[in-house]
């Protein structure tokens, strides 16, 4: 199938054009832009890396610059997940999930952080911040600010389901307070392949000042694994469970139809031309499981009248709007 020639964000981004998977792996993609630059990292298991590239359609071209290795002794040892970079007042922050070396189960993972200093995230040294002290053991970290505060959000182990959590930071690598349980696997969809999961969630900051929080439900090696929706109004207490409403279904589901299965754990990021976007990965054909062949998509997320998230349905290979 052809691409389209569609441009990223309109003009003020160079004309690029794309196509769908941007890479032929890429498990839990992330996408981060610093001014003109684009920034690209992807769950690789023993250790971290950056692509770095002005051009998404070429991203397959950028290098792939390894900036950690895991260690062969301690609490993340293996099992190294989801990173994520974050630019915080002029540095850089990974926040990643690992298992302890001997115990690669629930109840030996956590999120850990690496900080770096330095201008370029390819270089410098990046110095280990440890574990964030989470109440419970878990994964997929992140953290954002909300009405001037910053907060850190994952996916902790609650019994025998993973729920969303979150909690103040004091800073990047700190948490401070007591720790909320905002939403539960509760509906049908998200507990299909035999566990009840809401994991991988994202912060999307809404057009009137709205908090949402993107978040994967059900297993990853289900192909109903799909992108749920967590909503908070403008000045609201995130703290607070009370303010937080789920959409009632999938808000990015599978489409057989256009070859796309158990699209999940997404990422948000911006254009310089201030479109927002969203980075997913998936499968492209059916009872494929939760390997290293789910593939990074992109598409642009749009808003409705009253500022929720439209991210529509999974495009087919090649095809990008």
């Amino acid at each position: 199938m052809a691409a389209c020639a569609i441009v990223l964000g309109g003009s003020a981004d160079g004309g690029q054009e794309f196509t769908n998977p941007l890479l032929p792996s890429g498990p839990d993609p992330w996408i981060l832009r610093d001014g003109q630059d684009y920034y690209y990292l992807n769950t690789l298991g023993n250790r971290i890396a950056i692509r770095k590239t002005r051009d998404l359609g070429k991203l397959a071209d950028a290098p792939e610059v390894t900036v950690w290795r895991a260690p062969k002794t301690g609490p993340n040892a293996q099992s190294v997940w989801a990173p994520e970079l974050h630019r915080i007042d002029g540095k850089w922050y990974i926040y990643y999930t690992a298992a302890a070396a001997g115990h690669d189960d629930d109840a030996h993972r956590g999120i850990f952080v690496l900080e770096n200093s330095g201008p370029d995230p390819l270089g410098g040294e990046w110095v280990d911040r440890g574990q964030l002290k989470t109440a419970r053991t878990g994964i997929d970290g992140t953290t954002f600010v909300f009405g001037g505060k910053r907060y850190f959000v994952y996916s902790p182990y609650v019994r025998s389901e993973s729920d969303l959590a979150i909690v103040a930071m004091s800073n990047p690598w700190t948490l401070k307070g007591p720790e909320t349980i905002i939403a539960r696997p509760d509906q049908e969809w998200e507990r299909q392949g035999g566990r009840q999961i809401l994991e991988g969630p994202e912060y999307l900051p809404g057009p009137k000042g709205e908090l949402h929080l993107s978040y994967s439900g059900s297993a990853c090696w289900s192909d109903d694994y799909a992108i749920g929706l967590l909503s908070a109004p403008a000045g609201a207490n995130p703290l607070d469970p009370k303010v937080w409403t789920k959409a009632p279904g999938p808000a990015l589901a599978k489409s057989p139809a256009h070859g796309v299965f158990a699209p999940g754990h997404n990422g948000f990021f911006t254009t310089p031309s201030g479109d927002h976007w969203i980075v997913y990965h998936a499968n492209p054909a059916a009872d494929m499981k939760c390997t290293a062949k789910r593939a990074p998509r992109i598409r642009r997320v749009t808003f409705d009248t009253n500022g929720k998230p439209i991210f529509g349905d999974p495009v087919a290979k090649g095809i990008l709007r």
